[in-house]
């Protein structure tokens, strides 16, 4: 149930299929937007949305599905339909084409019914094979003529047509020589045709010369165009033969349609299934352009939407290069009346019409625009109260209008009921509207349904935060620039911040006094509190904001921190492995010639000359692998400490830590400083002042010997990787240090090539990088690039 009739207009619904007509390509597609229509099965309305979200991915793919000649051939079925008429060249022309574009669509989806399989099931409309199509291309050309080879009888009477326009062409222009010559024609003439007969141009006063019959003149009278006996028989041949020719493409036509009669109920149905995917499209093209996506349908009663924005406006503001603020809303059975309020001009509409129109486009089986992760549910009944609804004719005054419509709710509205009442209760006497209000309001919360409701009436608020069902929301307002934020925050109510705006405004503040007195203390305290409230909570925001800032900061370093640490630990392992080796490689030579010259000093009997020798040779070696202790080993520099006041600018070091900092500002004993991103204050004496000139060496060391030549690696990375020929125990180590490199580099796509055979390479590849954290996902190359034998990497 929809009330009031005029409902699309009211929430901008009729623009929203505007511009899906826009999107369509044929008439089959529009005709279809006019039938879109608010439903309530939620079956129904899976499967819509399923159908439009699956073509959104064929779009976002680029498969190369049909886009023309959805054209509309039901009037050419309609005529076809009487016996004994016959449809013309150009008709057949368009239901070729149309067959065309339908056998592309029904081969599209048969191929790709597993990615796709709700469009899929639209082939069930399609009971036509390609019988007709082919009688129609064995008589037709590509440009929608008839063929020569139609008939045998089209093929001799044409053969026939192109033999004597050609001895007809021989004789005129023998004849068009002659008379020029002898200057019976105009200089620059040529033979032409007029009435469907050829003819030559012939200057007035000469046409008594030449035998024929005169045709046409020239607009002067100065030029007739005659047709000389000898070729008005060829002429005449050449009309029998048209007028044959016509006669029996009119038969083959007539036998054409004939053929097509039988299929006019499977042609209907199959034009059906075509105007069905040109509007389908349309949804999906104008879900591309609004961001929109397919949310969570739920049974139960749940509004949970999250950045929903209203399309319209949010088309507006692109218009003026502005940015939506998108909405976030949680409505259950526990909230099921939200009761927003706040100043004017702070969104409290938009925020209403937003609710109402995405719904409403929901239920017609649109994609919305709001996050995929949102969930949403179907309601039976849909009624609104916005704008003014004066009626003149029926006597009706804008409130009177309101309390028809609140009759109407009243006795209609149920668990299965959603309604949307803007400016609740204004349009006479406040004391008694906010009283009606209030009454109605508590009513349509006993029904059990669902609703939003804007005001600005205080006992709302109030009856909103006192009833179970209800809940109060607010727009939010900068209250130190009095400016609306346009973001609803959900349970607790607005202010007006009436007193404020007409205080920023320059309302004098005798206005502003007495107002306030007429208001009453409770209420300007109300107010007050709200205003405090609402400044607190921006102030703990921005506090929030720059805290989660720091921790994310913090995070970030530590991270790096973790990384420079197993670095050079690594290192360090793998320098202390390599000393081990070349220690032991040496004390192994020590060993080996000590032993020599023990054997030399034996096998020789201790003789004075080859003792002394092999000493000589063992004191050589000993020199050699002694430590140059002219190489003195690297350390890091001292960094100096000097004397002298710390103030601004002066790099210092913390005595309980060693840490080095900066220092920002110095008030008495308290000093400022920045360790890094982080700044942190401390006491003046647990710093002592250090030397610039040694901290900045000590900086350009470290660089020195942290730095990484990205330049020249990345110069040389390939992101493409060959395994073939490789064995399984190479693979580990390639494909590791492949993915590690390109991580490092910043390359986020990377192509790992090690073909079909039997899958070994592929499998051995593709459970490393499941292991890897940096890779995010893996997949197939497309079949055209090497299909399974090539895997893909996309790196986080």
């Amino acid at each position: 149930m929809l009330y009031p009739d005029n409902l699309e207009s009211k929430i901008n619904f009729d623009k929203i299929k505007e511009w899906i007509k826009e999107e369509c390509t044929s008439k089959l597609g529009t005709d279809i937007v006019q039938k879109v229509s608010f439903s309530k099965d939620i079956n129904l309305l899976n499967k819509l949305l399923d159908q439009t979200e699956e073509f959104r991915q064929i779009l976002l793919s680029g498969e190369m599905f049909p886009s023309s000649n959805f054209l509309n051939i039901y009037p050419y079925l309609d005529k076809a339909k009487i016996e004994g008429t016959f449809l013309y060249e150009d008709d057949f022309h368009e239901i070729r084409l149309s067959l065309l574009t339908l056998k592309g669509c029904v081969d599209f989806f048969t191929k790709f019914q597993e990615e796709y399989p709700q469009l899929f099931q639209l082939l069930g409309l399609v009971n036509l094979d390609n019988t007709l199509l082919r009688s129609i291309e064995k008589v037709l050309d590509d440009k929608g003529k008839i063929k020569n080879n139609a008939t045998r009888e089209l093929s001799l009477i044409r053969a026939q047509i192109l033999y004597e326009e050609n001895r007809l062409r021989k004789v005129l222009d023998r004849i068009f020589r002659e008379a020029k010559a002898k200057g019976l024609t105009p200089d620059d003439a040529s033979i032409t045709i007029r009435g469907g007969r050829m003819v030559m141009p012939v200057l007035a006063e000469n046409k008594r010369k030449i035998k024929g019959f005169v045709h046409d003149e020239s607009a002067t009278g100065q030029t007739v165009f005659l047709e000389p006996a000898e070729v008005l028989d060829i002429n005449n041949e050449l009309k029998e033969l048209e007028y044959m020719e016509r006669r029996e493409v009119q038969k083959i036509l007539t036998e054409l349609t004939n053929t097509l009669r039988p299929y006019i109920p499977e042609l209907k149905s199959a034009f059906r299934f075509l105007g069905m995917v040109d509007f389908i499209r349309a949804k999906a093209k104008l879900a591309l352009k609004m961001n929109a996506s397919k949310p969570s349908l739920q049974k139960e009663k749940v509004i949970e939407w999250y950045n929903a924005r209203h399309p319209v406006l949010e088309h507006a503001l692109k218009q003026q290069d502005r940015k939506i603020v998108p909405l976030n809303i949680h409505l259950d059975h526990n909230s099921r009346l939200l009761v927003i309020s706040g100043p004017n001009a702070g969104g409290k509409s938009v925020t209403l019409k937003t609710v109402a129109l995405v719904q409403y486009m929901l239920q017609c089986g649109l994609l919305v625009p709001m996050d995929p992760h949102s969930k949403c549910t179907v309601f039976q009944n849909f009624f609104i109260d916005i704008g003014d609804e004066q009626n003149i004719e029926n006597d009706l005054s804008t409130y009177s209008s309101h309390l028809m419509s609140m009759k109407y709710f009243t006795q209609f509205a149920d668990k299965k009921s959603i309604f949307f009442i803007d400016e609740f209760g204004t349009g006479t006497e406040p004391q008694f509207g906010g009283a009606i209000a209030e009454s109605i309001l508590l009513a349509l919360n006993k029904s059990g349904a669902y609703g939003v409701v804007t005001t600005h009436y205080g006992n709302l608020k109030q009856i909103a935060a006192k009833n179970q069902g209800m809940t109060n929301g607010a727009m939010r307002f900068d209250v130190d620039k009095l400016e609306p934020l346009y973001q609803l925050e959900i349970g607790k109510p607005g202010s007006s911040f009436a007193l404020e705006i007409a205080t920023k405004i320059g309302i004098s503040k005798e206005i502003i006094g007495y107002a306030k007195e007429q208001i009453g203390d409770e209420r300007v305290r109300y107010d007050k509190l709200l205003n405090k409230l609402e400044s607190e909570k921006s102030k703990y925001e921005r506090v929030l904001d720059e805290v989660q800032r720091k921790e994310r900061l913090l995070t970030k370093r530590l991270k790096e921190y973790n990384e420079l640490k197993e670095t050079i630990e690594g290192n360090q392992k793998q320098l202390i492995q390599q000393a081990k080796l070349e220690a032991k490689a040496i004390l192994d030579g020590a060993n080996s010639k000590i032993e020599e010259t023990i054997r030399s000093i034996k096998e020789n009997k201790a003789e004075k000359a080859a003792t002394q020798k092999a000493r000589k040779e063992l004191e050589s070696l000993k020199t050699e692998i002694k430590p140059d202790k002219s190489i003195k080993p690297k350390l890091p520099q001292e960094i100096k400490v000097i004397a002298g006041e710390i103030k601004a600018g002066d790099h210092v070091r913390l005595k309980d830590n060693g840490a080095i900092a900066e220092v920002i500002s110095v008030r008495n004993k308290d000093v400022e400083i920045s360790i890094g991103d982080l700044k942190s204050n401390v006491k003046l004496n647990r710093l002592e002042k250090i030397s610039n000139t040694t901290l900045k060496k000590e900086k350009k060391a470290i660089v020195s010997r942290m730095s990484y030549d990205t330049t020249s690696k990345m110069r040389d990375f390939s992101p493409n990787l060959d395994l073939r020929g490789k064995r399984g125990e190479e693979v580990l180590s390639i494909v590791q240090n492949f993915v590690d490199e390109g991580h490092m580099l910043g390359v986020k796509d990377l192509r790992i090539v090690h073909g079909k055979g039997d899958g070994i390479l592929r499998d051995i590849t593709r459970n490393l990088l499941r292991s890897m954290p940096a890779v995010g996902k893996f997949e197939d190359e497309h079949a055209d690039r090497g299909g399974a034998g090539v895997t893909l990497v996309t790196l986080r």
